[in-house]
Parts: structure tokens; sequence; C-alpha cells
């Protein structure tokens, strides 16, 4: 037996991952994997958050230390000891994940962690993350090579040396320079020095990938003035990493073409949906593709009825083949349900011969979660209207049950019921749960609404308007109000509200879309005039003073 051969019973597995630059989404898909069998998650500061998501509740973060190392507790380990934790996990046979910023190739102490593992024969893969170096350009809209190549450089100014600029400053490659915002100035001047020059093109994006990502454009010789004059610097964040990319051929001069990121037309903005987050998701994954920050405020709490015997006679009238059709208007609907057969020990089976109708996307993937793919979804409008057009007339040569299970809330309309009753149905109308004013959120959030610390706001029904404003307060007139129709925009006026954007069809996600485009316009009118693009919330008095990254 080899003596130096790995003892893989007795120890653990440890992953060193690549987390990237900060975007969530450019997370690889083995990161992701990795980080869902982690028992122990070990993580630089920078990118816990962003890799917490995807690993399992109960997975172990031991505490990890700040970038500031002046403010680090006594006992707790700095980052570049973290060697120690992750091989005392490793030893008792955990799997551990180490996940790093950017990529872990390029992180030297990331590299005495795996010769560490390698001396005790501790088991460890690496997975590749997008260095900050490559990725920050890519978003920053500044390629590092153009369609003559030319030869890319990477500095990090924290490690270089005089050789290492001299070197640069002497070819006519793409610099690709990792420094501090503070420290820009001076990197730049050791490319003079070192024979580039001055007018030579220079680009630098501060927090790059994420939606506080900036991108300032100027000149080796000039970047100190532009920073200054941004009022960038001096700041006490110039400690903050920048990527600064240097060249003629690195098409800086072409970032107005080119930056896809920081253009997106919500870019920045922080975007108040009234509704929780499961009911929020699509949306907010919609919100984020036009680069807002989407924060969900749960507006209503939904509670079970105050006599449940009505629901308990209906789910077992499902059983006893009373119902020709269920109808489920809501997620919250299909949740009631599916609680009750739950509680009898039933399953998706019980729908066997009951037709099944769903209105909304999300109600529909909520049954199919259940296991019930629907019969009957709206063709066009998605509501009770919607349904009702599609719904067939009751015909007794065809429908042996006449009758159809409605579970709602108890705040539902009777629109479906008196469409489905004219249809020649006969209708069990059933309070499967009640729809209750929710808490209200924490005190930073009922700040930010009504102090202007949200870009916008999404009002998706009346009933948002006036529960939003009864647990937060109003929001600050600086907010841009967009509301999904009509109704909902009369209830925003009466609480004095400005409403700003209206949605074309009673649609959250064409909701979205206009917004999106009141976004896109605004952005335009601010360049034609020869204004800087800010967000909605940089306007209000004392911005500047009060804003947060």
């Amino acid at each position: 037996m080899n003596p130096t051969a790995p003892n893989h019973s007795a120890s653990g597995q440890v992953t060193f991952l690549g987390a990237g630059p900060g975007d969530p989404g450019l997370l690889t898909l083995r990161a992701v994997e990795a980080l869902a069998s982690a028992d122990v998650l070990i993580a630089d500061p920078q990118v816990l958050d962003v890799v917490r998501v995807h690993a399992r509740a109960q997975v172990d973060t031991p505490l990890q230390a700040s970038a500031d190392e002046a403010s680090i507790p006594a006992g707790v380990p700095a980052i570049r000891d973290t060697a120690n934790l992750v091989m005392a996990a490793a030893r008792a046979g955990k799997r551990v994940v180490r996940a790093v910023t950017g990529d872990p190739g390029l992180d030297g102490y990331v590299a005495e962690e795996m010769l560490a593992c390698a001396a005790e024969g501790i088991v460890f893969e690496v997975v590749p993350g997008i260095a900050a170096a490559v990725g920050v350009p890519a978003y920053a809209g500044v390629p590092l090579r153009d369609a003559q190549g030319t030869d890319v450089r990477f500095i990090d100014a924290r490690t270089a040396d005089a050789r290492c600029w001299s070197e640069v400053g002497a070819s006519d490659a793409t610099a690709v320079v990792s420094t501090t915002l503070d420290t820009v100035a001076a990197a730049a001047g050791e490319l003079v020095s070192a024979g580039r020059k001055p007018d030579t093109p220079l680009t630098v994006t501060v927090a790059g990938t994420t939606t506080r990502q900036r991108t300032w454009t100027a000149t080796l010789g000039s970047v100190a003035q532009v920073l200054k004059a941004a009022k960038v610097l001096p700041s006490p964040d110039g400690g903050q990493p920048v990527i600064a990319v240097v060249g003629e051929r690195s098409a800086a001069a072409q970032r107005d073409r080119l930056s896809w990121f920081e253009s997106k037309p919500l870019f920045g903005w922080r975007v108040l949906v009234p509704r929780t987050k499961e009911q929020a998701a699509s949306l907010s994954d919609q919100l984020v593709s036009y680069g807002a920050v989407s924060h969900e405020v749960p507006t209503i709490a939904v509670e079970p009825p105050r006599t449940p015997q009505q629901m308990e006679r209906a789910v077992k009238g499902l059983v006893t083949g009373r119902y020709e059709w269920i109808a489920f208007t809501s997620v919250n609907a299909v949740k009631a349900v599916r609680e009750k057969f739950e509680e009898y020990g039933l399953d998706a089976r019980a729908f066997a011969g009951i037709k099944v109708a769903a209105v909304g996307e999300q109600t529909a993937k909520a049954l199919v979660a259940f296991g019930v793919k629907p019969d009957l979804v709206p063709s066009g409008e998605q509501s009770a209207a919607g349904l009702l057009e599609d719904w067939p007339p009751y015909d007794p040569v065809f429908d042996p049950i006449d009758r159809v299970f409605l579970p709602r809330a108890d705040i539902a309309t009777e629109t479906l019921v008196a469409g489905l009753i004219e249809l020649g149905w006969e209708v069990d109308d059933v309070t499967a749960y009640r729809t209750v004013r929710a808490s209200p959120p924490p005190a930073e959030t009922r700040e930010a609404i009504k102090g202007g610390g949200f870009d916008a706001v999404l009002f998706t029904s009346s009933s948002t308007v006036r529960n939003l404003v009864g647990i937060a307060g109003k929001p600050h007139n600086v907010t841009v109000i967009a509301c999904i129709g009509p109704a909902t925009a009369k209830t925003a006026e009466e609480h004095g509200l400005r409403v700003d954007v209206m949605s074309p069809e009673p649609s959250v996600h064409k909701l979205a879309e206009a917004l999106a485009d009141f976004g896109a316009a605004r952005r335009d009118a601010a360049l034609e005039a020869g204004d800087p693009v800010t967000r909605p919330s940089e306007r209000r008095p004392g911005s500047r003073r009060r804003a947060r990254s």
C-alpha cells in the first residue's frame, strides 16, 4: 500500500470554486452543483451572498473575516489563513466548498491552500470562475482585442514591480490593471513613466458586473481629473477595487455603442414589488433583465378560513365524484387545496376524472408542481373574464355532472361565479383562504419607501396600493408609480400618488415592460440634453449625502 496515497475514506473533499466578479448569474453550472452538496461553505466575504443561496439550508459557514484586516476581531481568521478552516473541515470528512472572488487560479493564497491539501493527501478539485479582469471589461463594453489583434497583459498593481511596469509601458499591448479607486491615477502614472503616451485611452470600472457598476472613460494623463470632476474622488470608498483597461485597441472610444450593461433601461433602479417572493418570482426575473434590483414586500398575508367545514366538504366531494370541474384562480387557492389533500392523505390522483382550470401562468405552474396538468387556461386575458370566454357551456349530453368547485379568497369578486351560472353550471363557491393585511416591513424598508430610496413601485391591484400605504406609508414623490390598469391607478391617485406609468394590458409582465419603456425614454432624454443619466432616487434633496450602495 502506498503510504502517500490519499485516504478517501478518512478525509473529506475540497472544491476550490471561482464565484466570478459579482453577478450571481455568472456562476457556472458545476459551481451550483458543488454548492448544493457542500457540508461546509468557506467563502470570501465579497461573494458569500452570491454563493450561499445555492447551498443547503443546513450548510455550515464558519465565520469569515472582512476585507479590512484592521477591523478583524480577535480570534477570527484572516482570509489568507482560511487554509486552517478548510483543512479542519476536510479532516473531519466534510465536503468543503472554498469560494473565492473571480477565479481560484489567479488567487495566490488559494494556491497555498491547494498545496496544503495535496501535502495531506486530501482530495480536491477546482471549479474555474470568470476572472474579474476578464468579466468586468466585458460588462463595461470594453473588448480587450480588436480584429487586428493585440497582446493583452494583466497587471495586479498591488504586486507589480518596476520591471512589469517597464515591459507593459514600452509595448502597445492592452493592459488590464487590477487596482483600487484611489490608486488608479498612480498606476496610470507608472505606465506614463514607463513610456506610454499620456493621451492613451483608459476606462475605469468600479463594482463591475453588479447593478452598482460605473465606468469612466479618460486617458492616462487625465484620469485623476476625470474622477475628481465626477466627484468620485476623494472618497471614503477609495479603497474599493477597480479594473482599468488601457490601450488604443481596447475600444474605449466606442463605449457609447458597446456599453450593453450600464445602458439597460432600468439599470441600477431599486424597484419595489408589493408581492411575496413566490408571487413575484417571474416578475422579478424580468425586472433584473432590465438592469433593476427587485425588492419584494408582501402586502397581504394568507390565513385559513374561519370556518373550515365548507372547504372540508368540498374536498371530500372531489373524491366522491361531486364535481365535473375545479377552477383555480390563484396560487394560494392551489396551496390551500393541496394542504387539505395532505391533511387527508390524498395526492394528485384524487383529480382523476375531474377537469381542471387555471388562471395565470404561476397558478398553472403551481398545479404542475402538484402533479396536475390544467385542462383549461385562458387563451387571452389571464383573469376571470378571460377564463369565462373559453369556458364551455353546460351540456347535459356531454357533461354527466353540472357542478363546479371554485376554491378562492374571501374577498374575491363574483364575476366568475355569475358567469359560470349564466353558462348553465352549478357552482360551489368555497372560501379556501382569507387574505389579511401583512405585517409592516422592516424599519429600513419603510424609511426607503417614504424617503425616496426606491426608484419605482409596481402596483398590481388596488389592494396592493391600499395595503402598502397602510403598512409602510406613502411612497416619496420622486418615486415612479406604475399601475397595472385604470382601477389601480384611480386608487393610487386617491391616495395622493402621481401615476407615471400605466400598463397597456392587465398583465404584470406588460407592466414591467411599460416601466422599462419609461426608463429608456428617460435615459434617452438625459443623453440628448447632455445631462448625466441618473435614477429617480438620485434626484431627491440630499440624495448624494444619504445614498447607500
